[in-house]
C-alpha cells in the first residue's frame, strides 16, 4: 500500500506482514501470562485508501456513520481545518478547508458508484469471495 505520507504506507505493510506471520505454525508467541498463543490469521486485510486515489477492491456503504466519521476526523483540530483551532501553527496539506471537502467528495463519488449517499473504498491483496450471488443484491430502502 502506497500513500502520500510514507509512515501510512509502511504501517499498512507492517500490519499485512504481522497478519501473515501470526498465522505461521513455527512462530511461537505468548500472552501476557506466558501462555502459548494459537496461530491466527484474518481472512482479509483491507487497506483504507488514504490520500492518493486507488481503484478500490471493495466499496462499503458508510452512509449511516458518515456524520460520526466526520466528527471523529474533526476531533483532531490541530491536524485538520476545523475553524479557529486550525489557524494555530503552519498550514499544511491536510489543514486546508479543501482537504476535508475532498474527503466528502470521495465518499460521495464512491457512494454513487454503489447507489448510496456515502461509501468508503478499500484495497485487498487477496481476492474477496462471496458464498452466494444474493450477497450482491442491494436491498432498496
Amino acid at each position: 500500500m502506497h500513500d502520500r505520507h510514507p509512515d501510512h504506507g509502511r504501517a499498512g505493510k507492517l500490519i499485512a506482514d504481522a497478519c501473515f506471520l501470526a498465522g505461521l505454525n513455527k512462530i511461537e508467541t505468548k500472552d501476557e501470562n506466558g501462555k502459548a498463543q494459537e496461530r491466527w490469521r484474518p481472512a482479509y486485510v483491507l487497506h483504507y485508501i488514504q490520500d492518493w486515489y486507488n481503484e478500490p477492491d471493495i466499496i462499503i456503504d458508510i452512509s449511516d456513520s458518515f456524520e460520526q466519521r466526520m466528527k471523529a476526523i474533526k476531533a483532531y483540530s490541530t491536524q485538520f481545518h476545523t475553524g479557529a483551532a486550525s489557524e494555530v501553527g503552519p498550514q499544511t496539506y491536510i489543514s486546508t478547508p479543501d482537504f476535508l471537502e475532498s474527503i466528502i467528495a470521495r465518499a460521495r463519488m464512491l457512494g454513487k458508484r454503489i447507489g448510496v449517499k456515502y461509501a468508503e473504498g478499500f484495497i485487498s491483496e487477496k481476492k474477496i469471495g462471496i458464498s452466494s450471488l444474493d450477497a450482491l443484491i442491494q436491498v432498496e430502502t
